[in-house]
Order: structure tokens, then C-alpha cells, then sequence
């Protein structure tokens, strides 16, 4: 009933930046707060970066500074830009949001992106 789409990973050099899209379609009442999840190879997922449906934003400590979240609700889309990228940032990013849908009685489900790979390498 959700799909979320990501976009914008590649491949870049240690300092480059790279932005990254998720845009949610479907039949949904509403997209509540959305998040951005990383996870590198043998770790496990850790959350990034998430937003509220209100803007109010938190980070994991080690992109703070260098990271921004940002939305659009009327796209219903999430973006992550990404700036003074390190090897320790590749992985593959993904798209969570807690959806809520009408199926006769309303409710609130996690939804998640098909990931896209984000490679820092020089």
C-alpha cells in the first residue's frame, strides 16, 4: 500500500557530497515521521538521520555537522544530503517511514526503501 523509492547513491571520493531522495506514493491517510538507515557491510543497520512530519531532526553523533535531513510533505518525499562524505559512510542507505493507511480501521505500519549503495572511496 506504501512503496518508497530511493535515489541518488553512488560512488565518490572521501569530501564529496551526495544527495538522496525517498519518495513515498500509494494509498496512504498520511506520512508520518520519516528516516534515513544506513548499513555497511558485516554491521548492523543504524539509524542516520530522521525528521517528524513537523521538521524536528535528530542524527546519529557521527554525521552531525556534515549531514542534513529535509522533507517535503506535499511530495512526500525525504531527502539526505551529504556532505564531507568518509569511507566510514558507505553502505547501503535506506528509506523508513511509519505510514498510516484506512482499511476500514486506521492504522500505522514501518515501510522501508529497496536501499541504495553509497560507496566513499578514493
Amino acid at each position: 500500500q506504501v512503496q518508497l523509492v530511493e535515489s541518488g547513491g553512488g560512488l565518490v571520493q572521501p569530501g564529496g557530497s551526495l544527495r538522496l531522495s525517498c519518495a513515498a506514493s500509494g494509498r496512504f491517510v498520511s506520512i508520518n515521521a520519516m528516516g534515513w538507515y544506513r548499513q555497511a557491510p558485516g554491521k548492523q543497520r543504524e539509524l542516520v538521520a530522521r525528521i517528524t512530519r513537523g521538521g524536528s531532526t535528530n542524527y546519529i553523533d557521527s554525521v552531525k555537522g556534515r549531514f542534513t535531513i529535509s522533507r517535503d510533505n506535499a511530495k512526500h518525499t525525504v531527502y539526505l544530503q551529504m556532505n564531507s562524505l568518509k569511507p566510514e559512510d558507505t553502505g547501503v542507505y535506506y528509506c523508513n517511514t511509519g505510514a498510516t493507511v484506512y482499511n476500514g480501521l486506521y492504522s500505522t505500519s514501518d515501510y522501508w526503501g529497496q536501499g541504495t549503495q553509497v560507496t566513499v572511496s578514493s
